[in-house]
C-alpha cells in the first residue's frame, strides 16, 4: 500500500463540477493499493499516517515536525488512486499490473477508511468518489509532501566503489513480491 501525503491548509474533491468533500487544515491523502496488500498494510499506513508529526508546534510554529494530525485535531481528506501503482521504469506507458483488482481494491480501500475512522475522529476523514474522476484542489502548506509505503525500504546510501559495484549491490537489493 503506498500513500502520498500532503499537508494542506485546505482541500476539497470535485465530481462533474460538484465538490463532493473538503477539509480545512490537515491532510491530503493519496492512496495506492498494490495486488497483494492485505489488512496488515492498512494498519502500518493508517498508524504511520495518524502519528506522523508534519506539523508545527503550536505554541512556537519555528519548531517543525513536532505535531501530528491528531494534535492538531487536523482533517483528513482520502483519494483512492490506482495510479500509485504504476511501474514506469521500463519504456514511456504506465504498467499497472502491481495495482489490486476494481472490486478487490474498493473493498480494501472501504477497510483503510473504517480503520482510519476508528483510530481517530469519523467526523475528520472525508473521502472521494472510488472509481470516479475527480478533480482535487488544494492548497499545500509549506509545501510538505511525504510518501509512505508498507512494503517498501527507505531510501539507503549507496555503497562506496565502482559503478559495476553499485550495479550489482542494486541488483541484489531488488525485492521481488
Amino acid at each position: 500500500m503506498r500513500a502520498v501525503i500532503q499537508r494542506v491548509a485546505s482541500a476539497s474533491v470535485s465530481v462533474d463540477g460538484l465538490v463532493i468533500s473538503q477539509i480545512s487544515r490537515g491532510l491530503m491523502v493519496l492512496v495506492g493499493i498494490g495486488r497483494d496488500d492485505t489488512e496488515s498494510d492498512v494498519l502500518s499506513i493508517t498508524n504511520k499516517l495518524l502519528s506522523l508529526r508534519v506539523f508545527s508546534d503550536p505554541t512556537d510554529p519555528a519548531k517543525m515536525w513536532k505535531t501530528s494530525v491528531k494534535d492538531v485535531d487536523g482533517e483528513i481528506l482520502c483519494v483512492s488512486q490506482f495510479t500509485l501503482m504504476a511501474e514506469t521504469r521500463k519504456g514511456s506507458k504506465p504498467d499497472f499490473h502491481n495495482a489490486m483488482t476494481t472490486e478487490q481494491s474498493r473493498k480494501l480501500y472501504e477497510t483503510f477508511l473504517d480503520t482510519l475512522r476508528r483510530s481517530y475522529k469519523p467526523e475528520k476523514v472525508q473521502d472521494g468518489r472510488f472509481g470516479a474522476m475527480m478533480d482535487i484542489t488544494l492548497t499545500n502548506e509549506g509545501p510538505v509532501t511525504f510518501t509512505l509505503d508498507s512494503r517498501r525500504f527507505e531510501y539507503t546510501p549507496q555503497p562506496a566503489g565502482s559503478t559495476k559495484e553499485i550495479k550489482n549491490q542494486a541488483s541484489s537489493d531488488l525485492i521481488v513480491r
